[in-house]
């Protein structure tokens, strides 16, 4: 079949904070995509508030570099995915845009759960690996030990068939200062090349060019969205065959095999970060069009006169999920501008067209809704988005999504690789045995640090990370990612600590958190706004405490000597969204708001709870 010599499309795919976005900075600069004195940003592809704040990638993106290598001028086509596992559905997305990826590995972390899991989708997809050992200038790099880790890894997910995947190009790289090379530099070096052409060379000789029919007709898959202030929204196809032209008339196959012909308005494609407007595209090319309002994930634009649709984009089941609805506290409408459940449904269907990983079902209440995910960070990261658009909302805990095999019922497990000191191998293993995880592997790097892998029920980290930053003294580090279903693995142990709930509306006073603050842990400060049934502090008891927030100091007319003392009081915890929905007990959910995240009792009034509670109890006692 012919190629396309002068076109080559890749997908950078690798764990959270193994250096991806940095490695595309380095490409896009050596390649002239900036002018020498240009005021770039650092990790450029990571264009939301988000994405910087957290220094992660959320959004798969892609970007053109034009290079000239062995003569020839080339265009490669970078596919930026996410790390980070709950973000799948864009790697998979991404992946359905290439024809080979570059795998990134830390020289000193070595491949970690999210490498798995991306790795296992790329070699799914049979697509050509080139293994990048980045970071190997790190002081305490471990270059031929991470070398055979990753050997390990794909003799792991390769069957005996495939042994022809394990001869994959390696390259050693250290991305920050732009230099990569195919001979493996001494630890804690840089490489012996003084740029990234090594890399660039392995591409063009690993990657396949995209092949295609000659005289073909047109079929372009749609891979993602985008939206623009003057185009509205634009369809990025990967086109397979055939050639598209701006202004053309094409057949447009909706997920449900319907079809009808539209006009595309413009036709885009990308050049470094900008797109650019062009005439025609060919097969193998990455573009954006315009003019079709309604087109979603996974359709297909055709000729025609010969309309053949492409297969449907499949993703992995959700595994979580958490009800969002509006806010029902008393505090409601104060700070946010979109309350109405109509605009909060507008907004989760809205997540639904460029999202294809994530389900939003109907639930008893009409303002409330289920909405499924990939995992915790997902959801809470979509939550974060909605409030800083002026949304106030009522989050629930989250949940597993069980399913039934063979009429038993199963729930989603993890793979939980943790590095922690030695001295607190014990503590971790304590609590993930009460969590009913299963040892896989430990391994002791004479570092001082040892690493632990575990099968464990997804449920049981539901809240672990906090516990486990306590129990480490901040020292440890863990991932996890999706290791498939297991059969349920019965009750767990929950928070072992009970809430300090407010009992009446009202602004804290210090007095009253002075004598609170010997309780447990306070959530709130003096001055600021709680109602009945908000949580303002962790009791340091099982049970939840009912207590008053507000409660003044009462003059008199004697004069106490002790009446000017200051009350000193301990700096409440601030916990951030993902912090307070790990928090969150099975009685309780989160009030969150554009300027506030809040803890709260699902049911706010406290002799209801109250009932509620008696009538659990003599349940418990009756069965």
């Amino acid at each position: 079949m012919p190629t396309r010599a002068d076109l080559r499309n890749v997908a950078i795919i690798a764990h959270v904070d193994h250096g991806k976005t940095t490695l595309v900075d380095a490409m896009l600069w050596q390649s002239g995509a900036f002018r020498e004195n240009a005021d770039v940003n650092i990790r450029v592809m990571d264009s939301m508030d988000l994405e910087r704040e957290k220094g992660i990638t959320i959004l798969a993106k892609n970007t053109a570099v034009k290079h000239v290598i062995g003569g020839e001028n080339v265009t490669i086509n970078i596919i930026d995915t996410p790390g980070h596992a709950d973000f799948g559905g864009e790697v998979e997305r991404g992946l359905e845009m290439v024809d080979g990826v570059l795998l990134l590995v830390d020289a000193s972390e070595g491949p970690l759960p999210q490498t798995r899991f991306v790795l296992r989708k790329a070699l799914a997809k049979h697509l050509p690996i080139i293994v990048v050992i980045n970071k190997v200038d790190r002081a305490d790099a471990r270059i031929a030990e991470v070398v055979d880790e990753v050997y390990a890894l794909f003799m792991d997910l390769v069957d005996d068939e495939e042994a022809h995947k394990l001869d994959f190009p390696i390259l050693y790289c250290a991305a920050k200062a732009g230099r990569a090379s195919l001979t493996a530099p001494a630890d804690a070096t840089m490489p012996d090349s003084e740029n990234l052409e090594p890399l660039f060379e392995t591409i063009l000789s690993t990657i396949p060019a995209p092949s295609y029919t000659e005289g073909a007709p047109l079929q372009a898959h749609v891979t993602n969205l985008d939206s623009s202030p003057y185009l509205g929204r634009l369809a990025l196809c990967r086109i397979a065959e055939g050639e598209i032209k701006r202004g053309q008339t094409v057949t447009w196959i909706k997920r449900d095999g319907t079809a009808s012909n539209v006009r595309l308005s413009e036709l885009l494609m990308t050049d470094a970060l900008e797109r650019v407007q062009v005439d025609s595209a060919g097969p193998g090319d990455i573009i954006a069009v315009a003019g079709i309002p309604e087109i979603t994930i996974g359709e297909t634009l055709a000729d025609p006169s010969d309309p053949k649709a492409l297969p449907l984009i499949h993703v992995d089941e959700p595994s979580i999920s958490m009800t969002i609805g509006i806010n029902t506290s008393p505090l409601a409408g104060k700070v946010g501008k979109k309350l109405t459940a109509r605009l909060v449904k507008a907004r989760l269907d809205a997540e639904l067209v460029g999202n294809v990983s994530i389900r939003v079902l109907p639930t008893e209440r009409p303002d409330t809704w289920e909405v499924q995910g990939r995992g915790e960070l997902q959801l809470a990261i979509l939550v974060e988005m909605m409030r800083r658009e002026g949304f106030e909302l009522t989050v629930g805990k989250p949940e597993v999504v069980t399913r039934l095999v063979d009429g038993k019922v199963h729930e989603p497990t993890e793979r939980l690789t943790i590095d922690v000191p030695e001295e607190h191998v014990g503590a971790v293993t304590q609590m993930l045995g009460v969590r009913k995880a299963s040892l896989e592997q430990m391994v002791n790097h004479g570092t001082g640090w040892v690493r632990i892998e575990y099968i464990v029920p997804a449920r049981a980290l539901i809240g672990f990370r906090t516990e486990f930053l306590t129990e480490t003294r901040g020292t440890g580090l863990m991932h996890h990612v999706s290791e498939g279903y297991a059969p349920w693995f019965g009750d767990l142990r929950n928070r072992q600590t009970g809430s300090l709930v407010a009992d009446r509306m009202g602004s804290v006073s210090s007095y009253a958190l002075f004598n609170l603050q010997e309780r447990g842990t306070l959530f709130v400060g003096p001055g600021e706004e709680v109602y009945e049934g908000m949580i303002c502090g962790e009791n340091a008891r099982a049970d939840d405490m009912d207590v008053n927030p507000t409660k003044e100091k009462h003059l008199t007319n004697v004069r106490s000597s002790t009446g000017d003392e200051l009350e000193r009081l301990i700096p409440p915890r601030r916990m951030s969204l993902e912090q307070s929905l790990e928090y969150c007990a099975s009685d309780e959910c989160l009030e969150v708001t554009p300027k506030d995240v809040r803890i709260r009792k699902v049911t706010l009034d406290m002799n209801d709870r109250a009932k509620i509670r008696n009538r659990a109890k003599k349940a418990t006692e009756a069965s």
